[in-house]
């Protein structure tokens, strides 16, 4: 039996046409290939079928198939014919109305919060009752290897986060402001940086600590902030606000969603901007639901 790692696809094309002309020459002409370099591939393809194919005519013109050539050429053809079709099917446009797809987002509960509302309306408009959305927790040790599974489709949160091995775009930027609850003993006026770190300070942390980024600026300023709080979820800061005197300084865009119990307030210095990013892995990058995903978030129209 032959053993058909042992032969490459051109050899496999090339017998084909063989098997069709009967003639080396004509067949030749057809592959582009000169006759020498054909003859050689016949007795390559001899020796791995351990047969010799194509036997030269009595009248000197052309060949003659072998009984075991000729039940070898319809399989052939059919074989060829539908490799031909698959490698000629182009990706099929993506419709949001009839897919059954669900696309896994991944992400901490801020970046979530800053894309999921939008992109929930957007769902709600474009997508059919087929089309589903999962937020998931991030884990960026484990996050490569699930989008290359394709147990997740994005990720969303801060570009210097995301793994080297994905692609990245960035959704939107958007600055740091502090959050107090409403009717807050301060009042809503302004802020100076020492009336700043007077006030008792929530922290987000997924280690429990009591820094961030933000301190290091303070200190740079000859202040030093109280904060009283660490918290593991951005989502546990609105309640816990709202039912104290405590503080906390965020992305505004997180921020917008809860201005219905806080109030939004101005920071005392320059806290630098927040770049919220989606990244996806390069396998997905023609995929047309991926696009589709991927242009809702990104404000793009896309043609699939």
């Amino acid at each position: 039996m032959m053993d058909i790692r042992g032969a490459d696809l051109p050899l496999l094309v090339s017998l084909d046409r063989l098997l069709e002309e009967k003639n080396v020459s004509r067949a030749a002409q057809r592959l582009h290939l000169s006759q020498p370099a054909l003859s050689a591939q016949l007795a390559r393809l001899r020796t791995l079928f351990g047969d010799p194919l194509l036997m030269p005519a009595e009248n000197g013109r052309g060949m003659v198939a072998t009984p075991y050539a000729l039940t070898l050429q319809q399989p052939l053809r059919a074989a060829l014919d539908a490799l031909n079709q698959a490698v000629a099917q182009t990706p099929a446009p993506f419709d949001p109305r009839s897919a059954k797809r669900t696309f896994r987002i991944a992400g901490n509960d801020n970046s979530i919060t800053m894309i999921m509302m939008s992109l929930l309306r957007q769902i709600d408009q474009a997508g059919g009752p087929d089309l589903k959305l999962a937020f998931v927790p991030h884990d960026l040790n484990r996050i490569v290897g699930q989008m290359e599974r394709g147990e997740i489709d994005l990720l969303a949160g801060g570009p210097r986060f995301a793994p080297d091995a994905l692609r990245i775009r960035r959704i939107t930027q958007t600055r740091y402001r502090m959050a107090q609850r409403k009717g807050h003993p301060r009042g809503t006026g302004p802020l100076d940086l020492a009336g700043y770190c007077q006030l008792r300070h929530v922290i987000v942390s997924n280690e429990g600590g009591f820094r961030g980024f933000m301190d290091a600026l303070i200190e740079a300023q000859g202040y030093q902030r109280d904060v009283a709080v660490s918290v593991s979820q951005y989502g546990l800061v609105p309640a816990i606000l709202a039912a104290t005197d405590l503080v906390c300084s965020l992305p505004q865009e997180f921020l917008a969603c809860h201005t219905g119990q806080l109030d939004i307030i101005d920071l005392p210095l320059d806290a630098g901007q927040f770049d919220l990013s989606i990244a996806w892995h390069p396998r997905s990058d023609n995929d047309p639901a991926h696009r589709w995903l991927r242009a809702q978030l990104l404000g793009e129209n896309t043609s699939t």
